[in-house]
């Protein structure tokens, strides 16, 4: 589930409006952490409507913002809601960029991630596949945007059990990742994990462990050996030496993570 504090709301734009509607989606962010939804909702809205009178409602800084608002309505189960308003989104991005561009290809890996989440997978893979080819066209086979519908391809086969199917994307994804972002990004860690989700589930520990391990040392490099946020991945590798019958190895993770809970305390 994405926060919609990842989503750019304002990404450019006059000072004017900027200064109106960031505390809005601060206040929003803050609401959403708090499961205070329906504030959450009514600043984000309220944004919105900043944004609207500054740009006029087919501006691309409104699709930006009406992402956001989707991105909310998908993670309240609200799938009817979040179609709307990720659909309106991807109509402005058309009309002011044409069909061929990476804003649009973002705006497609949206409304397919969607779908992905109702179950229905033949929309969703369309657009995956339509995006992917979008960027691979007015873009290069290499660039860094390709990432999101390679993964988003490859979670379709995963969720189907094809996993030789998802294997290469997700490799191809992963190569993308290290060569634009370098070894020790976040969404490395994502792409190491999510081939080594592949390789469990067919029962692979010995090609899994390896990138379990390396997207630990990644994670513990940028969030601290200490880290609160280091805990589920502590308990996630406790979880696969258990499933590999290694419990020794396993207790060792799960000390560290109740250890760091602890410290919390």
């Amino acid at each position: 589930m994405r926060s919609i504090e990842r989503i750019p709301i304002i990404a450019d734009g006059c000072l004017s409006c900027i200064v109106a509607a960031w505390p809005l989606l601060s206040l929003a962010v803050l609401y959403e952490k708090q499961h205070r939804y329906a504030d959450a909702e009514s600043s984000l809205r309220r944004g919105l409507d900043v944004i609207e009178k500054k740009y006029g409602k087919d501006g691309p800084l409104v699709a930006t913002h009406l992402t956001g608002l989707a991105t909310f309505h998908q993670n309240q189960g609200k799938y009817n809601d979040a179609r709307l308003v990720f659909e309106r989104s991807l109509a402005i991005q058309e009309k002011a960029h044409g069909k061929d561009h990476p804003d649009v290809a973002q705006s497609l890996n949206n409304l397919a991630a969607l779908h992905k989440a109702e179950g229905k997978y033949t929309e969703a893979e369309a657009l995956y596949r339509r995006s992917l080819a979008m960027g691979e066209t007015v873009l290069s086979k290499e660039h860094i945007s390709l990432a999101k519908s390679l993964n988003g391809l490859a979670s379709l086969r995963e969720s189907r059990g094809k996993y030789a199917e998802a294997e290469p994307l997700y490799k191809r994804a992963l190569a993308i990742r290290e060569k634009s972002l370098g070894e020790y990004h976040p969404y490395v860690v994502e792409s190491l994990r999510n081939l080594a989700g592949i390789y469990t589930a067919q029962g692979g520990y010995a090609k899994a462990e390896p990138l379990n391990k390396q997207s630990l040392e990644i994670s513990e490099g940028s969030l601290g050996r200490d880290s609160p946020n280091l805990a589920p991945r502590l308990d996630d590798m406790a979880k696969f030496y258990a499933g590999m019958g290694k419990a020794e190895e396993a207790r060792k993770y799960e000390a560290r993570a109740l250890q760091i809970r602890s410290e919390q305390e």
